[in-house]
């Protein structure tokens, strides 16, 4: 990949990154511990990459990623991604995702028969896992069976999942454990 470039922006979540390319969003980078560290995960994964002012286009998807996350129930389905280094599959499962709205969910069942039947859950989850764009693909909004919050790979794990979803005003059938 060419010409890739990332800038940092704040959010009510914490400082995040975002990625592009000629043709369109690549990554989106949720908060690290820190900004530095979050500037090290972004090059980890495309290692020519270089800070630079975000075009248009780009701070138009920073605003509208900024706007959701303090609760402004904005559509990210018009944000162009390129995601052309992503599996076909994984692809087919995004596009599920992005129809989700602010404030609901779907399980990983639910795009699992979507895309043929439920014994796909597992591999939507992985697919989920390996989102290179969260916020703009929703993953935080898709479930565990019963409404559970299931798995989060961000950093904060299930409890940066919860907060998305709380900052949405989704439902989630969530009692904490002695782990939590």
């Amino acid at each position: 990949m060419t010409d890739v470039q990332y800038t940092l922006f704040d959010t009510a979540i914490g400082r995040c990154g975002i990625a592009w390319a000629n043709r369109g969003i690549i990554a989106v980078q949720l908060p690290q511990p820190d900004e530095k560290q979050t500037r090290v995960r972004i090059k980890q994964r495309h290692a020519d990459i270089v800070e630079a002012a975000p075009p248009p286009a780009v701070q138009a998807a920073i605003d509208g990623i900024v706007e959701l996350m303090n609760g402004k129930p904005v559509d990210l389905l018009e944000i162009d991604l390129d995601l052309s280094d992503v599996p076909e599959f994984n692809r087919n499962v995004y596009a599920i995702a992005r129809q989700i709205p602010p404030g609901a969910t779907l399980t990983y069942g639910d795009i699992a028969k979507k895309l043929g039947g439920v014994e796909l859950s597992r591999n939507v989850g992985q697919a989920m896992g390996q989102n290179p764009c969260p916020v703009i693909v929703p993953c935080h909004r898709v479930l565990a069976a019963g409404g559970k919050p299931g798995g989060f790979s961000a950093n904060g794990g299930v409890e940066t999942k919860l907060r998305m979803l709380a900052i949405e005003g989704a439902y989630v059938n969530h009692t904490p454990s002695l782990f939590d």
